[in-house]
């Protein structure tokens, strides 16, 4: 059986793609979390995974590091991982891509904070041509491939790419079509991302840097955890 290492699920949007993939799909995996926060964490990170990083893979004694990695590793061993269609599939792993490499300033000013609500003090330009783009490109996939999800009727790898983003937006209530944000309620409303809500809620830890950015950019209006 698989392992896959992830952090806390509050903050860590890079353990969330594989693994609401992972339940979404019904790959059996057994979990491995390690806490953040800690100034010893590290080497227990790193111990299991070259990079030092989460997530982590793990398959009978071989590690696969980074999110994309791991998508591409269970692409290869199982159905679905991808859309079947030819133009879907291309579609899917270049917004995919893009998510794994791009959209920094929304990254930097709403990090994920599952269990909070913020009203920003104020959207930069930056942060809306961040907003805008997911936007635009979350109606061009449901509007080419017919929905419900991104690239299609099943819910894929991109739509695990995005997963994070769907809890950001909530949380500090970016605003976004009508198209978008419905694909927000919807994907929310996964039974593997209301696992993964009510699991983080739980969680006793808090991260000071993870806080501090969530506070710095708007008003607390909630917090949901215990």
């Amino acid at each position: 059986m698989y392992t896959l290492h992830i952090a806390n699920k509050n903050y860590s949007s890079w353990s969330l793609r594989p693994w609401v993939l992972m339940k979404e799909l019904g790959i059996a995996f057994a979990e491995q979390l390690v806490v953040f926060g800690d100034e010893s964490s590290w080497q227990p990170f790193r111990r299991l995974s070259p990079s030092g990083k989460v997530p982590c893979l793990t398959d009978q004694g071989t590690p696969v590091w980074d999110s994309l990695a791991i998508v591409e590793y269970l692409a290869e061993r199982h159905d679905g991982v991808w859309p079947m269609d030819d133009r879907a599939r291309t579609w899917a792993r270049c917004a995919a891509a893009e998510m794994h490499s791009g959209f920094q300033p929304l990254r930097d000013l709403c990090s994920m904070n599952v269990g909070l609500r913020i009203r920003m003090n104020t959207i930069s330009e930056s942060l809306q041509k961040d907003i805008d783009r997911i936007d635009l490109l979350w109606r061009d996939g449901l509007l080419q491939f017919g929905g419900p999800y991104l690239a299609g009727e099943h819910f894929t790898a991109v739509d695990a790419f995005f997963a994070p983003v769907v809890f950001r937006v909530r949380t500090y209530g970016l605003e976004l079509s009508d198209e978008a944000a419905a694909y927000v309620e919807r994907v929310l409303a996964l039974s593997s991302m209301l696992q993964w809500e009510e699991e983080a809620l739980a969680e006793p830890w808090r991260e000071t840097a993870h806080e501090d950015v969530a506070f710095t950019v708007g008003t607390l209006l909630a917090d949901h955890r215990q």
